[in-house]
């Protein structure tokens, strides 16, 4: 195991134990909901956008510590939260019809499709609630999630998602749909990790470069692994697919660049303290993250 594993799997322990620690119990009624959220958060993904938050924040303050610490803490809770009530409802009938979900049945294949959409609610509401109390900076992550997250973020990638079903994508259509069904997350994590440790302007903005280059790199290369899994060729892609718009070879080396403007974007910070991030963005070409 590398030091970056080890890192990676440190702050994944951290995450779960937190989340299981501030979630409803499973048996508090109504019990049915709080065990459709657990479902939904429990086994987890790799919790790339709350490991993410966290190693901005430790990027910006090495000995991150107090109420930074905790601020921090809330932040990647509350992202991978809401992120979590996003795949609920991208999952439902209505949306994207998946019955599968990181290996197990989706959540309203087993809970039934109105409970679906009250758990993502919840989980929607739990997010915010978590960062009430994020003091002294609970305002400006509230403000940072509600963006990504709203008519400007997911729901509204979302939305341009539904009515470009059946038409013939234009590059500034996928663009769109992909910076704010993902992108916008991984900004937020990135801005939510510094402003909870206190970052300058200056720091700030260069994580916001970093977190809008990995988040179109991270998109670009699922899709490319998507089209491997499934044997496409370039003249059939996924529907809504970069490579509806671009060539696999124009795909990969955009992600080239954009990892680099990632990298690039890190020298402000101290060598060892922006190393984690680093790791993470040198993986995300082959997601082996």
């Amino acid at each position: 195991m590398t030091n970056l594993d080890a890192y990676l799997q440190r702050q994944r322990e951290r995450v779960d134990r937190e989340l299981e620690q501030r979630l409803p119990p499973a048996d508090a009624r109504p019990r049915l909901l709080h065990e459709a959220m657990r479902y939904s958060l429990f086994p987890g993904g790799k919790r790339l956008r709350p490991l993410l938050c966290l190693a901005a924040a430790e990027t910006v303050a090495p000995e991150l510590a107090g109420t930074a610490h905790e601020a921090a803490m809330r932040a990647a809770l509350a992202l991978e939260v809401l992120h979590t009530y996003t795949l609920v409802h991208d999952d439902l009938p209505c949306m994207d019809d998946d019955a599968l979900r990181r290996g197990r049945p989706t959540l309203h294949v087993i809970y039934g499709e109105a409970n679906a959409v009250l758990a993502g609610d919840a989980l929607q509401s739990l997010a915010f609630a978590l960062l009430a109390d994020a003091a002294p900076v609970a305002g400006r992550l509230v403000a940072e999630l509600a963006a990504a997250a709203g008519s400007q973020g997911v729901v509204g990638g979302q939305v341009e998602d539904i009515a470009a079903t059946n038409t013939t994508p234009t590059p500034e259509t996928v663009a769109f749909i992909h910076r704010h069904k993902t992108g916008d997350l991984f900004r937020a994590a990135l801005r939510m990790g510094g402003i909870a440790a206190g970052a300058s302007p200056a720091q700030l903005e260069a994580l916001t470069r970093y977190g809008e280059a990995i988040g179109e790199a991270f998109q670009i290369t699922d899709d490319l692994l998507d089209a491997a899994e499934v044997g496409a060729s370039p003249a059939k892609p996924a529907p809504l697919s970069c490579l509806s718009v671009i060539t696999p070879a124009a795909a990969r080396t955009r992600v080239q660049s954009l990892l680099t403007q990632a990298l690039a974007s890190l020298s402000p910070f101290d060598p060892t303290a922006r190393a984690p991030l680093e790791g993470i963005a040198r993986r995300i070409e082959n997601r082996k993250i």
